[in-house]
């Protein structure tokens, strides 16, 4: 317990110092969305300027005139509408490929990274980012489709039974499961980013088969503390959901679209927060220490001392008697 306090404890501290990734996601993902519903907006504005489909939408949503509406024949193809939509949101996952890496430098720096280190290690990385979420992808479409495949046939053959409560409960209990064990894939692949970057590792296979030893020897720690990162998610949206229909009057679009941008900034702490706590983890347990070199002091030879040597009487020059 102590031990989860001290990861929660470290990822949020880390999330507050940097502080700005979180608005600068924000922003990125704003303009983004911007472009993407130009679509939209063109096709919607030539038809709703002249009817009274404005009305029923702007003070109150009714879901039956929206739904008429896209099917209506002057309003246009959905697919000009929903492309440009989907490209965006593909430019947005591109962008977070780029941007990760430098993010978790930041977060295991002890000071605020320059901006030419931070562009440095997005650069560096990115080709391994792409490779590790390429391995990720595979995995969790091929696990997430086969619990997904199981929780099916779970309710078909629960349909069978006399209970009719039954379906209901173990499709909710396996779906609970498919949860955690599509947070602990993302753990795992957490921890292989967070150490391909901070470990300088080229051949990301080693990351990933050390965040693989890592999550499933501390998978109870890390689960633990996900799981309550999504859960301040969760509540963060409920809240803002029910905010929304509390206090916010239904023709009140500008406060719909204040509230709304307020509900996706929150929104994006506790994926932040996920990240942060897997560079605290890395740095807990999988950072290697390196040794410090050992200086020695170098102590002047001795010199050997030679004896002198003593003139004999016999070495020396015949003395004459004074004349």
């Amino acid at each position: 317990m102590n031990d989860n306090k001290r990861l929660l404890a470290s990822g949020w501290g880390t999330v507050l110092r940097n502080k700005r990734y979180i608005v600068w996601f924000w922003l990125l993902n704003l303009l983004l969305a911007r472009f993407g519903a130009v679509g939209f907006a063109k096709s919607a504005g030539a038809m709703l300027d002249h009817s009274l489909y404005a009305d029923r939408l702007t003070h109150g949503f009714d879901v039956g005139v929206f739904g008429e509406l896209l099917f209506h024949p002057d309003f246009g193809r959905l697919n000009s509408m929903t492309t440009p939509a989907l490209c965006f949101a593909v430019i947005f996952f591109l962008a977070t490929a780029v941007f990760l890496p430098g993010i978790f430098a930041g977060y295991a720096s002890t000071y605020r990274l320059p901006r030419e280190d931070f562009f440095r290690a997005c650069g560096r990385n990115l080709w391994r980012f792409i490779r590790i979420m390429i391995v990720a992808g595979i995995v969790m479409l091929i696990v997430g489709g086969t619990l997904f495949g199981i929780n099916y046939v779970i309710g078909d053959k629960a349909e069978a039974s006399t209970n009719e409560r039954l379906s209901l409960e173990l499709q909710t209990a396996w779906l609970a499961f498919t949860f955690l064990v599509m947070t602990t894939l993302r753990i795992w692949f957490d921890l292989a980013e967070a150490d391909t970057v901070l470990n300088d590792q080229r051949a990301v296979r080693k990351s990933i088969a050390a965040a693989f030893r890592h999550t499933f020897r501390s998978v109870g720690r890390l689960l633990a503390s996900y799981v309550a990162a999504a859960a301040m998610a969760a509540a963060v949206l409920v809240g803002g959901i029910w905010v929304w229909m509390k206090l916010v009057a239904p023709d009140n679009t500008v406060g719909a679209f204040l509230l709304a941008q307020l509900i996706l900034l929150f929104l994006l702490i506790p994926r932040f927060w996920q990240r942060a706590m897997a560079v605290a983890y890395w740095q807990q347990q999988m950072l290697i220490p390196v040794a410090a070199p050992v200086s020695f002091e170098a102590t002047p030879a001795a010199v050997p001392i030679m004896p002198v040597p003593v003139e004999s009487s016999s070495d020396l020059p015949p003395q004459t008697p004074d004349a």
